[in-house]
């Protein structure tokens, strides 16, 4: 340590003792004016933000993103071009969890990226599915609120969570990869990633295009079987953090392919289902995956909370070339994730060090709390102006290139296209996807998560659930419960007998 590094105030002023505080005698009071003891405890007061609502608990790393093929036919966002090379940032996050719970419960796994283009941030916020569990964004907090705690007892409750999954079947196609494999990587670094929604990209000329964006894991996959993750519970409940963490400082730097599915713009009126539903995907026998370039994490963070726990994805973040779709989530999401944002840390997050762009900034945005960036007191603070201020440049944003309108303002979920049901793809990611062990584990996971349900009337509408997905699953997720319920057997219909 050199003679310069001395504690200071948060003002920079040198403290005279870093362990005793100021008081009148040997065992007299503190003053008031003991500044740096009263600094130091209000600070410690206020030293975290409130945690997200979902996705609290998470890691990340720093890295780059390539373009390393010619998609450029499909979009003119230059972070696509051939040969683009950007900086980004990715979190990945449980979703139910809140800070502190363990990395391995069963539970989807976001995959939030940022990358700093040239053209302002894109952020991508999506899971290690490819689905969600609901379609429409008036559903979200009360899916989240069955998936948390009782307000009485502050438990987790299964019945809570069947409830609600029952009661809307457009979860089954989640539930179905919830209770699968992906509901339990061994690691962040061995999962896959997918945008999940349905974006639309524009190329030079203005052609629209609708896309889904799917990153493979070049370590190839890796799960965990329910007894591991409830072990490691147990005893690291950090084991993903740690995990990546410690493969970068190893020099072992994981890297994603990004793939994406294109469908061209016409398509999407008569396709035999909503191409804009979350809880849907596009089959690639249809819309084939096309490469775009690799995604490497090689940095990991300087500070995890003024990088990680700071850092604000938000789907509202586009760039030129890139726009939303009609998927009512993801049109949702661009509401909310950005109002909850000013919430956690204020209306300037965005000037968080690990939120800004890299790209310049000329905004009319003014004031509010912890405002630090400013424009030259030169510029006006108001648009129009006649003093060579900043203005809009609709030909630079390419704006004007969205949906047309599909009609008068409703409140539908009507059925459109031929295959607009709720089970049909959860029961084909069932027999045609999985293969016989991946369906044993599903039996498995679904019987052990199921076995604590303990309202009769609910198990019976469970049973039924998993049936409108697939009989033959139906039966031998009916028959790994028996064991669970006293009086029932092998030759009993389970029903039967807890009504």
């Amino acid at each position: 340590m050199s003679d310069t590094d001395f504690t200071t105030t948060n003002s920079g002023a040198p403290v005279a003792s870093d362990g005793h505080s100021q008081t009148a005698g040997n065992n007299g009071v503190i003053p008031l004016h003991d500044h740096y003891l009263i600094e130091k405890l209000a600070q410690f007061n206020r030293e975290k933000v409130p945690e997200r609502i979902v996705h609290a608990k998470g890691g990340g790393a720093f890295g780059t993103f390539v373009t390393t093929k010619d998609v450029s036919a499909y979009t003119r966002a230059s972070l696509f071009q051939p040969g683009a090379k950007v900086e980004m940032l990715a979190r990945f996050s449980t979703v139910a969890g809140e800070q502190g719970s363990p990395d391995t419960w069963r539970d989807p796994r976001g995959f939030a990226l940022k990358f700093y283009t040239d053209e302002g941030n894109y952020d991508l916020v999506g899971n290690n599915t490819p689905v969600f569990f609901i379609r429409d964004g008036i559903k979200f907090p009360d899916f989240i609120h069955s998936q948390k705690r009782l307000p009485g007892t502050h438990l987790r409750d299964h019945n809570m969570q069947w409830d609600f999954w029952t009661l809307t079947p457009e979860t089954a196609h989640q539930v179905t990869w919830l209770m699968g494999d992906r509901g339990l990587p061994a690691s962040w670094r061995k999962m896959d990633g997918f945008g999940s929604h349905t974006y639309q990209w524009i190329n030079a000329a203005g052609e629209r295009f609708w896309v889904k964006y799917h990153f493979t894991s070049d370590q190839g996959k890796e799960i965990l079987t329910q007894a591991q993750a409830d072990t490691i519970a147990g005893q690291d409940a950090d084991f993903h953090i740690r995990d990546l963490s410690e493969a970068i400082t190893r020099g072992e730097f994981p890297s994603w392919t990004l793939s994406v599915q294109i469908m061209p713009y016409s398509d999407a009126a008569d396709y035999r289902f909503n191409p804009f539903d979350l809880t849907k995907v596009w089959p690639h026998a249809d819309y084939p995956l096309i490469e775009v370039g690799t995604m490497t994490l090689d940095r990991n963070p300087d500070n995890y909370f003024a990088q990680i726990e700071q850092a604000a994805f938000e789907p509202s973040n586009f760039v030129p070339g890139i726009a939303a779709s009609p998927d009512k989530m993801l049109l949702a999401r661009i509401f909310s994730y950005a109002d909850a944002h000013r919430y956690r840390q204020g209306t300037n997050y965005q000037q968080i060090p690990v939120n800004q762009p890299k790209s310049p900034v000329n905004t009319y945005s003014k004031d509010g709390a912890m405002r630090h960036g400013f424009n030259s007191p030169d510029v006006p603070v108001y648009a129009p102006n006649s003093f060579g201020g900043p203005h809009a440049d609709p030909v630079r944003a390419a704006e004007g290139h969205g949906w047309e309108s599909d009609g008068e303002l409703i409140r539908s979920a009507s059925v459109l296209h031929a295959e607009d049901d709720d089970f049909g793809q959860a029961g084909r990611l069932v027999r045609e996807i999985m293969d016989d062990e991946q369906r044993a584990r599903l039996v498995s996971n679904i019987a052990g998560h199921v076995s604590k349900v303990t309202i009769p009337e609910l198990l019976v509408r469970v049973l039924q659930y998993w049936r409108n997905v697939d009989a033959t699953l139906a039966d031998r997720i009916e028959a790994a419960l028996v064991p669970s319920f006293p009086g029932a057997s092998q030759q009993s219909k389970l029903a039967d007998v807890v009504q």
